[in-house]
């Protein structure tokens, strides 16, 4: 999973990256040596936590090999769980493929939180759908696995919860790959609520009040106003609205970047206390603009979520002066490496990888299709639940990132590998199926005691007594 960094001569970066290094250190003195700063940043600080020890401003070569494992930790429970029969030989064929073909490797080795987000969900899976496969220590490393990965984004924590309220509805409904599954989902729930309350804690420890998201820019108020609604607002109930942003109603953006970044964007630009104003009447201004152009603003948001799906390239991987700049401050003695690096010369074959995946999802998703009548029609309760988990995160991946943030290639890709790991579990499913039904026609093809219980549990569309598997003469 690290060729990309291996490829490349250093870690991957992306401006952001720089972000979740430096904060880590100002939360450790905080958190151990009770040394407060006036400002932690903006992004996930528990991410920027959780990979110090590994870096410590010196070598981000360890947080790949972190980042690598647990994605091929986590990746091997899912496919043991499914393929109970030949799991290494199935599992080297799967991480090669989709280390080759997809952004798998590229997040892997990319410094940011991205890669949790897939890791998180299929996590969800493990302990909803098939926590009888997991040991104990599994259970517990799955469990904590999930709870950072929760926290170290704001899209994960909304994904998380939009997850548990699906799967809850679905075992509501009765459908059948659900039964049973009450106690797990509830553990789900409660893993995500610790991770909201860890996050309200140290947002409280340092800030003085509690929040999710500690000081973040206003994205909601930017994503509104690029979309037009929420500038039709303010162009017909300024001044009488009496908001900060009032003040920019002649010279409002377009695009969420020329709100909340560079150097003249109207977030930059404005006064400290102009910006807290911002945050603070966020929720009140989307809410009015929701109130008078509901129809607006959902066309809108639907527009961008479809757009969202179609775009997961590797463009956002490009060379980034500012990145160049942080250097000095928060990896020093590390410029020059990253100097020598493709990434910094702008030489790495990103339209080329690109488009790669592009044909790995198309093919993906034709797979996907074409299987789907076999899969249902034999009912593997584990796969119908990992299909559900993939494709409604998908798309639900897509629909927060672009309603709530903005259009770009990072925010799908670092999900879209999912598609063609289960087009791949398809294809072995039924690869498997045909395997196993030609072993029934020869007498002399014989399972031993734990191939067959897990085939019989998994695999067989019919339910059997449990005591008949502890009989040892029955074939």
């Amino acid at each position: 999973m690290a060729w990309p960094a291996l490829y490349n001569g250093y870690p991957l970066l992306y401006p952001d990256s720089m972000t979740y290094l430096q904060d880590g250190p100002l939360v450790a003195r905080a958190l151990f040596l009770h040394k407060l700063s006036s400002y932690y940043g903006m992004r996930s600080l528990i991410y920027s936590l959780g990979v110090l020890p590994w870096h410590w401003n010196v070598t981000l070569w360890p947080v790949v090999l972190l980042q690598a494992l647990l994605s091929a930790f986590v990746i091997w429970l899912v496919v043991r769980s499914l393929q109970p029969r030949r799991t290494v030989a199935v599992y080297l064929i799967l991480i090669a493929t989709l280390s080759l073909l997809t952004s798998l490797s590229w997040y892997a080795s990319l410094i940011m939180p991205d890669f949790l987000g897939p890791v998180l969900y299929l996590c969800i899976y493990l302990l909803v759908f098939a926590r009888e496969s997991l040991s104990p220590g599994e259970r517990v490393a799955v469990a904590v696995i999930a709870w950072w990965a929760v926290t170290s984004h704001s899209s994960h924590l909304i994904l998380a919860v939009g997850l548990c309220i699906l799967l809850a509805s679905l075992l509501i409904l009765r459908r059948q790959f659900m039964r049973g599954r009450l106690r797990a989902i509830g553990e789900v729930a409660m893993i995500v609520l610790l991770a909201a309350a860890a996050q309200l804690a140290l947002n409280s420890y340092l800030y003085g009040a509690p929040s999710l998201n500690g000081d973040r820019p206003p994205y909601l108020t930017a994503r509104i106003i690029a979309d037009g609604p929420g500038r039709w607002y303010l162009q017909q109930h300024c001044p009488q609205a009496n908001l900060a942003v009032c003040a920019y109603v002649r010279n409002l953006p377009d695009n969420v970047n020329d709100f909340l970044w560079g150097k003249k964007a109207i977030y930059q630009t404005a006064s400290p206390a102009t910006g807290r104003r911002f945050v603070q009447e966020e929720v009140p201004f989307v809410l009015a603009t929701l109130r008078t152009y509901p129809q607006a603003e959902l066309d809108r948001s639907a527009i961008s979520s479809l757009r969202q799906l179609t775009i997961f390239g590797y463009s956002d991987l490009e060379a980034n002066n500012w990145v160049l700049g942080e250097f000095d401050h928060v990896l020093p003695g590390e410029r020059q490496d990253y100097l020598q690096s493709q990434q910094a010369s702008n030489a790495l074959p990103l339209k080329f990888f690109s488009r790669v995946q592009g044909c790995a999802v198309v093919v993906s998703i034709v797979l996907i299709i074409a299987f789907v009548p076999f899969v249902m029609r034999r009912q593997p309760r584990r796969l119908i639940g990992l299909s559900v988990t993939i494709v409604s995160m998908v798309v639900a991946n897509a629909f927060v990132t672009a309603s709530m943030a903005m259009v770009e290639d990072r925010l799908e890709s670092r999900v879209i590998w999912l598609l063609p790991f289960l087009a791949g579990l398809f294809v072995l499913y039924w690869l498997d199926q045909r395997s196993l039904g030609k072993a029934a026609m020869n007498p002399e093809v014989h399972f031993n005691v734990r191939e067959k219980d897990e085939y019989i549990r998994q695999v067989c569309p019919i339910r059997i007594n449990k005591n008949l598997l502890r009989a040892p003469q029955e074939k």
